[in-house]
């Protein structure tokens, strides 16, 4: 048996959450929802659609390559006969929990998918100083509670500290995209509690180095204040990232200037950039009024003022701006079929205009390379 294979097997034999426990529709006169029977008795249960569509192969982290061994197929057999029975909610410790976020929502369409379909797979647990800890199921155990049941069926498993961690994330990255807030708890634990190194620790949940520094870089180079708004869901993965660029003192200053104009994360992205070598004065002018900054360092036309300029230099950089303008579309106008437009006598009336312009540009050109000269460009201010 193929490792790849192995692992698939394992996830449909063992964990069932996407799809493992095949089991036939109820009849029709036996639509009542909810399971018959005994909890870990699975024979007449409804499995819900949107869980068969998440059927399909899965490439996990290592640690299910490391369960699965050179022979797959022993180490597969070791798994389905694993203990599987129902338990108490009040025995299913929730030691893991600090490693995942809470969804109520999620939870309240968990209970009525229970109500209705029953427990189409066990949750998965271990053993740890003597407790039942849960691994994968924090919803349906908090979704069972919501609706009054006393027990689930539990499938317990034998892993020490390190493999639980790594199961945690391995389950839940099954049935679509995990979280990267989450990825980076666990990472952070393995990395800092268990003393794994980053390439340890990458080789583990079957990642790239770079992948295990990022989400380390994500908690680590980001405040506590962002993390805690981060856990609400206040901040998003994407604009952590993006502070996680800056220094901790100055991250909560952009996240006030982000929420009270409302920027978006590709704006958040180009504030960072200016920001990178700015001055006391300068930041304040940029945080100030950012999207307006925005717009002048992207060449954007309009009535937008530098907050890195004084009025003097902003009134000039409008004068420059509207000449750059009008310019710009005198030229093209030459260069293109405008003259055919124009009658001989327009041409004849419209010529001395056109010498004074060229002899004026010519003086102006002459007195910015006197005044504006290459080298004041790598002026520090």
């Amino acid at each position: 048996m193929s490792g790849k294979h192995a692992i698939s097997v394992v996830v449909e034999r063992v964990f069932g959450r996407v799809g493992g426990v095949r089991v036939p529709r109820r009849s029709r006169e036996n639509d009542g929802g909810g399971y018959c029977g005994e909890p870990g008795n699975f024979s007449n249960l409804v499995v819900p659609p949107r869980r068969r569509q998440r059927v399909g192969r899965f490439t996990g982290p290592l640690f299910l390559l490391q369960w699965v061994g050179l022979q797959g197929g022993d180490a597969v057999r070791d798994w389905d006969n694993a203990e599987t029975r129902p338990l108490p909610l009040t025995a299913l410790g929730e030691r893991y929990r600090r490693y995942r976020l809470a969804d109520l929502t999620a939870e309240e369409a968990m209970a009525r998918s229970l109500q209705r379909y029953g427990q189409a797979a066990p949750v998965t647990a271990c053993r740890c100083d003597g407790q039942v800890e849960l691994l994968d199921g924090f919803k349906r155990c908090a979704a069972a509670a919501r609706i009054g049941w006393s027990s689930l069926s539990v499938r317990l498993v034998d892993v020490d500290e390190r493999m639980a961690k790594a199961a945690i994330y391995g389950l839940n990255s099954v049935g679509g995209r995990t979280n990267e807030l989450e990825e980076a708890w666990l990472v952070q634990s393995l990395v800092r509690e268990d003393g794994l190194t980053q390439m340890e620790a990458a080789e583990l949940l079957n990642k790239h180095k770079s992948w295990v520094c990022r989400r380390l870089a994500l908690l680590e180079r980001l405040s506590l204040e962002a993390q805690a708004e981060m856990r609400l869901g206040l901040v998003s993965v994407t604009l952590a990232r993006q502070l996680t660029r800056l220094p901790a003192g100055n991250q909560a200053r952009v996240l006030l200037a982000s929420r009270r104009d409302a920027l978006t994360a590709v704006e958040v992205q180009d504030l960072v950039d200016l920001l990178h070598g700015a001055s006391p004065e300068q930041e304040h002018l940029l945080l100030s009024d950012p999207r307006a900054a925005l717009l002048h360092a992207q060449g954007v036309p309009g009535p937008a003022r530098d907050p890195r300029l004084t009025p003097a230099g902003n009134r000039l950089a409008r004068q420059v701006g509207m000449l750059l303008d009008l310019m710009s579309r005198l030229e093209n106008w030459q260069r293109h079929p405008g003259l055919a437009e124009l009658k001989r006598d327009d041409r004849r009336l419209l010529a001395p205009q056109f010498r004074r312009l060229a002899g004026d540009a010519r003086r102006l050109a002459d007195l910015t390379d006197d005044l504006w000269p290459p080298d004041c460009l790598d002026e520090t201010p």
